[in-house]
Order: structure tokens, then C-alpha cells, then sequence
């Protein structure tokens, strides 16, 4: 029993190892058009535990048409995160004064917890750097993990801000550098 309890240890060993080397091999670009159908697929997977959580599949990113994101994503700064030729994360944005408005942070629900997230969110900040006094993000109460990676990152909650479906959504600000 003892042997058998090594060689399941040493295989979770080598998939954990092996699950993070391809962390570094994450490249954040730019979305490009061609990437719509793509980042509508990606988007829906990632936001399935928020629709569990909230107990509803009509959540606007589960509900977004392909039309309504490539017009999105024609008019908001867009990230990707690639792994090879796959998508594994994304990001919009969008300026209202010298406000950046951070929405759709996005990470495959089999990459979560990696630093991809914590990658595209600085990426947004950067490409608005000189550009932006503060950012600004809103995630639901009970995204509790969201919460952990903003406040990880400087964001303060601000305010709650009653919301359906979420119930209440809280907001979050970062000052930008200057």
C-alpha cells in the first residue's frame, strides 16, 4: 500500500509540474477581429461558475451575442492571453474621461488561479498608462475570489451598488500611477 501511495504522489507531482511550466509561454497581445468567436467561447466557460454562484444563466456574458462582442471588442482595448494558439484569457476595457473602466477579466476555468488574470489586469493598466488617473472595476459580493485578485492587485472596494442579478455588485478603484 505504501508503494502504491508513492507512485500516485509522484504522478500528481509531474502533472502539477508539468501543468505549470506552460506559464511562461503566455504571451498578452492584442485581440484582433479574427479572434471574436474564440473569445465569445472562452468568455461563456469562464463565466459558468459565476452563473452556479449567482444560481442564473442569463448573466449578460452568457447571453452576449457574437454580434455584440466583436462590436465590443472593435470599440474597447482588448487583451488576449495565449497559450500556444489557444486563448486562455482576456480582458476589456474602455475609457469614460480619464477613467478606465476594467470589465470581462476572463481566465479559463482550467487555467484559474495560475497568475494569468493578475497578468491581463496589469497589461490593461499598463496600456493606459499616462492616460488614466484611476481604473475601475465591478464584481458581484459573492465572487469572492475576484475580490482576493483585485484587492491582491491595489484595488479598494469603494461602494456596493444593488444590481441584478447579481444582488449587489461591488465597486473597485485603483489610483493609476503617475
Amino acid at each position: 500500500m505504501a508503494l502504491r501511495l508513492r507512485e500516485i504522489s509522484a504522478v500528481v507531482v509531474l502533472v502539477v509540474g508539468s501543468y505549470h511550466r506552460p506559464m511562461v509561454d503566455i504571451v498578452i497581445s492584442s485581440v484582433q477581429p479574427a479572434d471574436a468567436g474564440e473569445i465569445l467561447t472562452l468568455q461563456r466557460a469562464a463565466y459558468v461558475t459565476e452563473a452556479q454562484l449567482y444560481d442564473d444563466v442569463l448573466l449578460p456574458p452568457l447571453t452576449q451575442t457574437y454580434q455584440e462582442l466583436a462590436a465590443e471588442l472593435g470599440s474597447d482595448l482588448a487583451l488576449k492571453a495565449t497559450m500556444g494558439h489557444r486563448i486562455v484569457g482576456s480582458v476589456r476595457a474602455r475609457f469614460k474621461g480619464s477613467v478606465l473602466h476594467i470589465g470581462r477579466l476572463m481566465v479559463a476555468p482550467d487555467l484559474q488561479g495560475h497568475g494569468i488574470g493578475t497578468r491581463l489586469l496589469t497589461a490593461v493598466e499598463r496600456r493606459a498608462a499616462g492616460k488614466a488617473d484611476r481604473y475601475m472595476l465591478f464584481t458581484g459580493r459573492l465572487s469572492h475570489a475576484n475580490i482576493r485578485l483585485y484587492e491582491r492587485c491595489g484595488y479598494i472596494p469603494v461602494r456596493e451598488v444593488p444590481s441584478e442579478p447579481a444582488g449587489v455588485l461591488i465597486q473597485l478603484e485603483k489610483q493609476a500611477d503617475t
